[in-house]
């Protein structure tokens, strides 16, 4: 197997139970050492297609290969996959370093071996100090790193994540997405990551999996799903945005030419550019819009009024309202000092094209 080939091809996998359809015929690629984030909200797929990749579920139809070797039938402890559980499912009686070597006794490997993996996984992951303590004795941030460490012990092709850091705290959970990337990165492991947090997968992922209803709405970068989400689920779902509802008056390259309440509005077109006179939304990213006194030189400028503000620290949301006859609105994320000095009297909003993606669907 070349370092060019997937190390999982999911192909053509569906999955039902009952009437309910969990996975709607989903094909994938994961390259090795690829971070890849399943993200969608509960009932979306997500978690089943992680099951069926660690071996706990069956897929109705479809084939998974892994490392070359088509694993589909094979049963969890015959597939060089592990996982990581959202509780960790530490064992409470064993210390950390005989919670780390489990798996490696399981697989019949030698004490010196193990010895010798657990001393180099422990001195990898900062660990030594917590070797003889057992799991009731560790914060939960010691605890998530220890169950990774049990999970990396066996060397897996594959690590299976399920929404592991569930259970921390919000500062906390920020430090250990900072330290589980970096393992990753220094590991060089593939990664298959699933949550419903969308500020966990911008932060963390190589690339996310948006899922909704069993089937992919949208594979790529997290730039790519922020600032040009190919759906209005893809642009809701991920981030706050303004969604500018008009009619289609023409393209110009990769451009969308449209009406927006009488004014004409120019954005970055989807594959398969919509038609004149199609009525399509466009997303708009409150960060993208800015503040001026005169008309900007900007592809698209409107006018609008300011009607709330709402305070949040190092930045400000305002609120305007564009178009009074339709109670038009749109929403800017601003710096503190700009939105404190903006007052009463209309001022001009500007964005690029590029910034402004017209959805599909």
């Amino acid at each position: 197997m070349s370092s060019a080939d997937p190390i999982v091809r999911i192909h053509g996998i569906s999955k039902s139970f009952g009437k309910a359809v969990a996975l709607q015929t989903l094909d994938l690629d994961i390259a090795p050492g690829e971070f890849v984030t399943f993200l969608g909200p509960s009932g979306c797929g997500k978690s089943t297609t992680l099951r069926i990749l660690g071996g706990f579920e069956t897929p109705d139809t479809g084939r998974i290969i892994l490392d070359g070797k088509d694993v589909t039938r094979e049963p969890a402890n015959r597939r060089n996959v592990n996982m990581v559980f959202q509780d960790y499912a530490l064992f409470p009686h064993m210390t950390v370093r005989q919670n780390m070597s489990f798996g490696l006794e399981l697989k019949g490997m030698g004490k010196a071996d193990i010895k010798r993996r657990l001393d180099e996984l422990m001195a990898f992951l900062e660990l030594d100090s917590y070797a003889d303590r057992y799991p009731a004795q560790l914060s939960g941030g010691q605890r998530q790193r220890v169950a990774l460490a049990r999970a990396l012990a066996p060397d897996p092709a594959l690590l299976l994540l399920d929404e592991p850091l569930g259970a921390l705290d919000a500062k906390l959970r920020g430090q250990v997405q900072q330290e589980l990337k970096s393992i990753q990165r220094r590991t060089n492991k593939t990664f298959f990551f699933v949550t419903h947090d969308q500020e966990e997968a911008l932060t963390m992922s190589d690339r996310i999996v948006v899922m909704n209803q069993g089937r992919v709405e949208q594979d790529g970068t997290p730039e790519e799903l922020y600032f040009h989400p190919a759906s209005r689920f893809v642009a809701e779902f991920i981030g706050e945005t303004n969604l500018l509802a008009g009619e289609v008056r023409g393209s110009d390259g990769d451009e969308v030419v449209m009406d927006w309440y009488g004014q004409t509005l120019r954005g970055h077109a989807p594959a398969g550019a919509p038609k004149s006179g199609e009525i399509v939304t466009a997303s708009l990213r409150l960060e993208k819009l800015g503040f001026h006194r005169d008309r900007p030189a900007t592809a698209n400028a409107v006018q609008g009024r300011v009607v709330g503000k709402t305070f949040l620290g190092s930045r400000m949301a305002v609120d305007l309202l564009v178009e009074e006859a339709h109670g038009a609105r749109l929403k800017a994320y601003v710096d503190t000092a700009t939105g404190q000095a903006v007052g009463d009297d209309p001022v001009w909003l500007g964005w690029e094209a590029d910034t402004m993606a017209v959805l599909r669907g």
